[in-house]
């Protein structure tokens, strides 16, 4: 078992630094409002330290889930940052959805002290994280991934190496995009189903054995059509996602015209206060344009 510093307490990163207490690893938590670490204290054990740097004294893996590509630089830089805490031969793991740059960027700086850099963006929501059963992709090198794994593993249902430092970042972009086109399309048939007067939970239980049968579908539809969008990813962190996305398309020359159009869409739905609504309040869009 090891020594693990988890560095930020949000939905996702509370519960998947329970699951390590649980997998036996000795864990010390920071998260930048104290009175959270002390109630994941509270709940898991372990301790909390004051900050980045203090968690990560003596720890051989230190793992990140925080918000965005400053908050990762934030919490890995300067004086009180993880980076000034770790030892040569340890391994920082980040869990957030970023740049595949600013990942490169850090990367590049954990080379050069000595020791070893994985990013692991997760898919599966909070509920994923809550049951331990999220998908990690992973980018680094070989010899980090094969340390970091056995660790990673107590909150994955499945993780995988894909390739150097960004990689997992670039597949977690795949990841939104996907989310991104099949939440719209998943809206716009529920949406057609209730104007022409079709049961939508009878007409989900036949097509969802067929081809259109996804995820979203099975686990969405239901609270889609109750109106009831306080589930798991929420439209604000969608958009940070989705802006990523967009970004790097335009880099590497990779066109997304869905995704754009669904970003623009979001952004409406931000606009009728849904900010703070899952992914699946599309359709709340849909049906503000249509007569509720």
């Amino acid at each position: 078992m090891a020594k693990v510093a988890f560095l930020g307490l949000g939905v996702m990163g509370f519960p998947m630094a329970g699951h390590l207490v649980r997998a036996g690893h000795e864990v010390v938590v920071y998260n930048r409002t104290a009175a959270k670490a002390a109630d994941w204290v509270a709940a898991h054990g372990g301790t909390s330290a004051e900050s980045p740097a203090a968690a990560a004294q003596g720890a051989q893996f230190v793992m990140a889930c925080v918000g965005n590509d400053d908050d990762l630089r934030n919490i890995c830089l300067g004086e009180q940052g993880a980076f000034a805490g770790m030892s040569e031969g340890a391994v920082f793991v980040d869990h957030t959805t970023v740049s595949a740059r600013v990942t490169r960027e850090l990367a590049a700086v954990a080379a050069d002290r000595g020791f070893g850099y994985v990013d692991a963006p997760v898919s599966g929501g909070q509920a994923g994280a809550e049951n331990g059963v999220l998908s990690v992709m992973c980018g680094g090198s070989e010899s980090d991934y094969a340390r970091a794994e056995p660790v990673i593993a107590a909150y994955a249902r499945i993780c995988r190496r894909l390739g150097e430092s960004g990689a997992g970042q670039l597949a977690k972009m795949m990841n939104q995009i996907c989310i991104a086109g099949l939440m719209q399309g998943l809206s716009e048939a529920l949406r057609f189903g209730e104007k022409a007067g079709l049961d939508g939970r009878a007409v989900v239980e036949v097509i969802s054995q067929g081809a259109a049968g996804s995820w979203q579908m099975a686990n969405r539809h239901e609270t889609m059509l109750e109106g009831r969008f306080d589930f798991g990813f929420a439209v604000d962190w969608m958009r940070k996602d989705l802006a990523i996305c967009l970004d790097t398309a335009e880099e590497i020359g990779a066109p997304l015209p869905v995704t754009a159009l669904v970003d623009q869409f979001y952004k409406d739905v931000q606009a009728l206060g849904g900010g703070r609504h899952d992914t699946s309040s599309l359709i709340h869009r849909l049906r503000a344009l249509s007569g509720g």
